[in-house]
């Protein structure tokens, strides 16, 4: 992965942030480290990265053994793994109840994690780094569909600014490392992910994974009613998590330059239908309550996805009933049932 590969099939090289054209032996013989490979989209990831090749080397440093917020462990996981590409996935995060309960930790872990990663993945000479920001960091009030050139325009959504803010100092790093040494890195704006093997915590989880456990669980009880939180008038973009695994090492493969990239579905639904519709989906035909004294958020979401497909040529493929039906039915097979009360 030499800067001699960036170039075109007449042997032309290609200009910074244009699309890399690689063979589809890009993953042949490389050894890449994913952190947080063993969570929820990491291991979709891993499971796509390990289709792509039969040769590539993959090597997830997990937390009880590579604690990530410490640096010492960071040097030795990339010891161990001398990877040539790292695919940085790892974050402290949750929904809008764990953001408000843990600001200042999810500040911290995820600055310092991302910050301490980049620096040592750059001098222990790593030919690519893929960082992976959030929807958070954009501006409260950004115009719809969020453009990548509006990131800076604004102060985040004030109940998950300080994990927003941290992460997007990552992408000021990403710039400022490959201005000053050159170094490899791109930085990608995953949209709200949802799928199987979605965390379901009612402590942590986001709205999708949320509002289908209680929609189920109040079936199984024969509740009358759910609570929702908010308003239901905001509006949210979801990305089906095997299509970000999709776009990620497909970005990996084929982008070169530190400009931010937005990953998504392209389309947005506001919350009340969004609950509707998994009430529906789940078989609960009770009420649903809104809770207007919970924060609703962010006011809209919806991104503008055209840099994806004009610099590398990703598009989300899952609809999102498809996807829905694909997490409900995964859910229900793993979970615990509930008693009837």
């Amino acid at each position: 992965m030499s800067d001699e590969e960036r170039r075109t099939s007449d042997g032309e090289p290609v200009a910074d942030g244009g699309p890399v054209r690689r063979d589809e032996a890009y993953w042949d013989d490389t050894t890449v480290m994913v952190t947080g490979g063993a969570g929820f989209l990491g291991g979709h990831l891993v499971e796509d990265l390990r289709s792509r090749s039969d040769s590539v080397e993959i090597f997830v440093p997990r937390s009880d053994e590579y604690d990530l917020r410490e640096k010492p462990a960071i040097e030795r996981a990339l010891d161990v793994a001398e990877p040539d590409v790292v695919i940085h996935l790892a974050a402290s995060v949750g929904g809008i109840g764990a953001n408000m309960d843990n600001p200042g930790r999810y500040f911290y872990d995820n600055a310092v994690m991302g910050i301490e990663l980049i620096d040592a993945a750059r001098r222990h000479g790593v030919e690519k780094c893929t960082i992976l920001g959030t929807i958070c960091a954009y501006p409260k009030h950004t115009p719809v569909p969020f453009s990548e050139d509006d990131l800076f325009d604004g102060y985040p959504e004030e109940t998950n600014a300080p994990y927003g803010i941290a992460k997007k100092a990552l992408l000021t790093q990403s710039k400022a490392y490959r201005q000053q040494w050159g170094f490899n890195s791109i930085y990608l704006l995953p949209v709200n992910l949802y799928g199987p093997g979605d965390d379901f915590d009612p402590e942590t989880s986001h709205v999708i994974p949320a509002i289908l456990r209680k929609c189920i669980e109040a079936r199984e009880r024969g509740d009358e009613s759910i609570t929702a939180w908010g308003t239901g008038d905001p509006t949210r973009e979801f990305l089906y998590v095997k299509d970000a695994a999709e776009g990620i090492l497909d970005a990996t493969e084929r982008y070169d330059s530190s400009e931010p990239v937005n990953l998504g579905s392209g389309s947005e639904i506001s919350i009340r239908e969004l609950v509707e519709t998994i009430a529906d989906a789940t078989g609960f035909d009770g009420r649903i309550e809104w809770d207007t004294s919970k924060p609703d958020g962010q006011p809209r979401r919806k991104l503008d996805t055209r840099r994806a497909r004009e610099r590398f040529g990703w598009e989300a493929t899952t609809s999102f009933r498809t996807g829905l039906r694909e997490t409900i039915d995964w859910y229900e097979q793993h979970r615990e049932p509930i008693e009837a009360q």
